[in-house]
């Protein structure tokens, strides 16, 4: 795959990271880079973090940016290659064999294709992204597979012949990290590991994606997040619970409610879990408060 200098209109990660910004999300640096690179080279990016980092919407926002329609492949357990690429629409050809009576009918045609997201990508290839979401949640047989499918960019469907990409989709793939990915698939990629934003940062998103929000309930937010993240939580709170976090406080705030009573009752937008409230009840107003 030949280098490109400029991508959809994207020639540098500067560039890039100034157009996602517009697309209001704020990359770092190293993101930028990585995503460019990506794009420049024609490789998939690798986005690795814990939940709620923002690995999908970095995906969702480089698909606007490059003005790509987005095709997502969210994968799970059990995940397989009909579920992934296309199946055939069995009681629909049934139905057509019963209604043709002696006439031939071709069940084979593209009318009863269920087409699934990789297949998807490869027919519209240049104008779409795949993002292939929380890859760590199949199995190695699905991970295999999806080596081939990323070295050659087209699949055979055996009663009608193969399906290649004319110009290839931009893929990112994103990985919790529950389990090791196969040393293949990383090799193909270009890698990224996000990271919890610093909290200036996460406060500049806050206020980028929460309009009514002051800078200094932003500010205290986040510094009531980042204590909380601190704890033994089974699910700590991702950058978009603090942006809705900073919305409920505000809300309750103006309806009447003094802040540390309003980080008190809003905390069920950050925290989710009843293990981890019942955990953190003795200390949560300390934590909460303290900020507020």
């Amino acid at each position: 795959m030949p280098v490109r200098r400029e991508i959809d209109g994207i020639g540098s990660p500067e560039a890039l990271s100034h157009a996602l910004e517009a697309a209001q999300y704020l990359a770092d640096n190293e993101l930028a880079t990585a995503a460019y690179l990506a794009l420049a080279l024609g490789k998939p990016l690798l986005l690795e973090g814990v939940p709620g980092v923002g690995k999908t919407e970095a995906a969702k926002a480089i698909a606007s940016t490059l003005g790509r329609q987005l095709i997502r492949l969210q994968c799970y357990e059990g995940i397989d290659v009909g579920q992934a690429l296309y199946e055939w629409n069995y009681p629909r050809q049934m139905l057509a064999i019963r209604q043709a009576h002696d006439e031939y009918v071709n069940v084979y045609s593209d009318q009863f294709l269920i087409a699934r997201p990789m297949l998807e990508a490869l027919r519209h290839g240049g104008d779409t992204l795949l993002l292939i979401d929380e890859i760590d949640r199949a199995d190695h047989e699905f991970e295999a597979f999806l080596l081939e499918f990323l070295s050659d960019f087209q699949i055979t469907i055996p009663e009608t012949g193969t399906v290649r990409a004319e110009r290839r989709p931009v893929v990112v793939l994103t990985s919790n990290r529950t389990r090791e990915l196969h040393e293949a698939l990383r090799r193909r990629c270009v890698y990224h590991w996000i990271d919890y934003p610093t909290p200036a940062r996460e406060a500049d998103i806050v206020m980028a994606r929460a309009s009514s929000v002051a800078r200094s309930t932003a500010d205290a937010v986040v510094a009531a997040v980042s204590r909380l993240r601190q704890e033994p939580l089974a699910k700590p709170p991702g950058i978009a619970e603090t942006v809705e976090y900073a919305e409920a406080v505000t809300l309750l705030a103006a309806q009447g409610a003094d802040w540390p009573a309003a980080f008190r009752r809003a905390v069920g937008v950050a925290l989710k879990d009843q293990d981890d409230l019942a955990f953190l009840a003795p200390r949560l107003d300390e934590l909460l408060t303290g900020a507020a």
